[in-house]
């Protein structure tokens, strides 16, 4: 016979020949020809034999939790409140015991997450590598398909899904107000001018559902669109009648674009003109016109302002004809102007000449 201590917090189990007997608990034991082997209770439970054989005896059934794990599942080991693993497929045994088990188990046959499990959860370090999240910015929306086929349109927000073997597809649209440009446009007019138009416009997604599900690049062809437009009217016009009517390029594109890119799921707000580049033969062509109708309008300015002078003058010689203290005055004006000149005089002669020069300088 051998004695046998079975502690506090401890469980043995009895065998006799290799062939299991019974459950002992806390207690002294003498035991004949029978071996037996201890368990912390504190700690998960790992069966000696076949866990089948030892779940026959109800009273070791009823000390035990056994989880039963399938292939398509997860399960969440709480122990006293905390995360303490996930569980893979599999059957696993804890003792009941002063522990505080809990079990949550998840479906990851299915993408949504219908188990009760919030975020912190399910950013865990243990349980993210069996989900799949996704994040849509506050300016975003998002087309979500699922095995390819639509499921449903993504707002703001953080998604989670479980991760399997189900594909996931997310489109996201920037559903800001956004701007196209249009560069380098080469085009001809009636005349066979060839020209050059940058352009550029704004718009907005409007319907996500008929941009991504409907349309393919619905960019490219929103631009196509705007350059259709552009031929369309530039090809009507000559290039005199396209720079005179220039502004009224604009609202005739806005109009006939924002039409069509409703079938898009886009919204055209605005539509502008940058540049009209000529080509170098018509641009020097034009710089001559220019230099000649400036040169015609200096000349005609000049021919106005000789007028005017001589119509001057003649209005002064008239007023200096009629008034000779005023021809005086003038004539004193051009002798002052002539002396600021003069640094010095030089005087020589008799008092004759002092006479001609009190009867110049001073008025009868």
């Amino acid at each position: 016979m051998k004695r046998v201590v079975i502690n506090a917090y401890e469980r043995g189990l009895v065998f006799k020949n290799g062939v299991y007997q019974r459950m002992i608990h806390e207690g002294r034991y003498w035991m004949l020809n029978e071996d037996v082997t201890v368990f912390d209770i504190t700690k998960p439970f790992v069966a000696p034999i076949e866990l089948n054989l030892l779940l026959q005896d109800k009273l070791l059934a009823d000390a035990l939790h056994v989880v039963n794990v399938l292939q398509h599942q997860i399960v969440l080991h709480y122990e006293n409140g905390l995360l303490k693993q996930v569980l893979t497929p599999g059957r696993y045994t804890f003792w009941k015991s002063i522990i505080d088990y809990k079990f949550i188990t998840a479906d990851l046959s299915k993408i949504d997450i219908t188990e009760n499990l919030d975020r912190s959860t399910l950013c865990h370090r243990l349980v993210a590598p069996f989900v799949r999240s996704y994040s849509v910015e506050n300016y975003e929306q998002a087309v979500l398909l699922v095995d390819g086929k639509f499921s449903r349109i993504l707002n703001t927000g953080i998604y989670f899904w479980w991760r399997n073997d189900i594909p996931i597809s997310i489109s996201k649209v920037d559903t800001r107000q956004q701007q196209v440009e249009m560069n380098g446009q080469e085009i001809l007019t009636r005349d066979k001018a060839a020209i050059r138009i940058n352009a550029w416009a704004q718009y907005r997604v409007s319907d996500i559902n008929t941009a991504v599900l409907q349309n393919k690049e619905y960019e490219k062809q929103l631009y196509a669109l705007f350059q259709l437009a552009l031929r369309e009217y530039v090809a009507t016009v000559s290039f005199d009648e396209l720079l005179e009517k220039r502004d009224n390029l604009a609202p005739f594109i806005l109009s006939v674009v924002k039409e069509k890119a409703v079938s898009l799921g886009i919204t055209v707000f605005n539509f502008g003109l940058r540049d009209i580049i000529l080509p170098g033969d018509i641009k020097d062509i034009m710089n001559q016109v220019l230099v000649a109708e400036k040169k015609a309008q200096a000349n005609i300015i000049m021919r106005r302002e000789e007028t005017a002078s001589t119509r001057s003058l003649l209005n002064t010689a008239k007023l200096m004809e009629d008034n000779p203290m005023l021809f005086k005055l003038k004539e004193m004006e051009y002798v002052e102007k002539i002396a600021e000149k003069v640094s010095n005089i030089s005087v020589n002669g008799n008092g004759d000449l002092l006479e001609q020069l009190r009867r110049i300088f001073v008025s009868k």
